[in-house]
């Protein structure tokens, strides 16, 4: 039996991610410090389901509790999800952003070159390692934003972190290719944009799909930031999911490699489109107030997704509409957070 450890591992992705693999036969190690709103209720409902969990409350800031992990339970293949995820509270707080991000990145990647070298290493980056892409030409339309010149933003983009969250990631990311050059780890970065779906406690300043369906649902008003324009292409989890198990299998070619990975040019729709979506879908209307463009924040990105496709087979399914519709489902009826 293949052993997978999942840092993050009861977060919205990790908890997708552990019942995947456990649906697949494999021992499953969840390793996270449930700081994130709705932890322990995905921990829970990870452990209602059949096969080999093991979860270990700790945190990837500690190395030691990564070399308790490491040393007794020698991953085939580990996926690191922990972070830091927000730019709001990486301008509020940058040490702590930093410590998690890049120091805590830094730490699980000594973990396998201690412990099991040959282990698989996938990390999950961001867009945002990008910057604003100030440079590339845009267009305003009456509802969204569209790139002038291109179709989406390839992995040749140049590197332009922005604010402490683009550059604790970014830190990470370029520490991660870097050990597959010097020490020949298997590495590999996924660049993720839009992420969505079940066991996603969206917040405001995250998981914006999430929570923009939620105050729907809720009759909560909202705050739009900039003017609604703002587009990203958005991935449902299932498709992400699908994205890690591909490159993994095929490491011979994505071994070293970086990947956009996001819904693409086919599923990028703007917040004006979003709130289109889910007042047909729901039979309800938003309330909703302006405030100012947040730091940091691009105007438009779309992922160009043809290399994922190209080195590993990989493309996205589920459209914006049913897994808007599938995600609303499971607010509405999947498990709630604790008051």
């Amino acid at each position: 039996m293949k052993t997978i450890l999942v840092t993050g591992g009861v977060g919205f992705i990790g908890t997708n991610v552990c019942a995947s693999y456990l649906g697949k036969g494999y021992k499953v190690i969840a390793f996270d410090n449930l700081s994130r709103v709705g932890s322990e209720q995905n921990l829970e409902w990870l452990k209602s389901q059949k096969g080999d969990f093991i979860f270990y409350k700790g945190d990837v800031e500690n190395c030691f509790e990564l070399s308790v992990v490491f040393s007794q339970y020698r991953p085939d293949i580990i996926i690191h999800l922990a972070a830091q995820v927000t730019m709001v509270d990486s301008i509020r707080n940058p040490r702590h952003d930093f410590e998690v991000n890049a120091g805590g990145t830094f730490n699980v990647l000594e973990a396998v070159r201690k412990f099991t070298p040959d282990s698989i290493f996938l990390y999950s980056s961001t867009n945002k390692v990008y910057g604003n892409l100030e440079y590339e030409s845009i267009d305003e339309l009456k509802d969204r934003y569209i790139y002038r010149h291109i179709e989406g933003i390839n992995e040749q983009y140049p590197l332009d972190f922005h604010g402490p969250y683009g550059c604790s990631k970014g830190s990470a990311d370029s520490y991660v290719r870097d050990y597959a050059r010097i020490y020949g780890l298997k590495t590999i970065v996924f660049r993720q944009s839009g992420i969505y779906g079940p066991h996603q406690f969206g917040i405001e300043e995250q998981g914006w799909l999430a929570w923009f369906c939620i105050s729907l649902l809720e009759n909560k008003p909202v705050k739009i930031f900039g003017n609604g324009k703002q587009v990203r292409d958005v991935l449902y989890i299932d498709d992400l999911v699908n994205a890690y198990e591909l490159a993994i299998d095929n490491i011979e070619e994505t071994e070293g490699q970086v990947y956009n990975i996001g819904g693409g040019k086919n599923y990028a729709i703007s917040i004006w489109q979003l709130f289109e979506i889910l007042e047909m879908g729901l039979a309800k209307k938003f309330i909703y107030s302006f405030e100012d463009w947040r730091a940091g924040d691009q105007k438009i990105y779309i992922s160009d997704i043809s290399k994922a496709l190209i080195d590993f087979g990989w493309f996205p399914e589920i459209n914006p509409e049913r897994g808007i519709e599938k995600l609303a489902y499971w607010i509405k009826y999947g498990i709630k957070p604790s008051k």
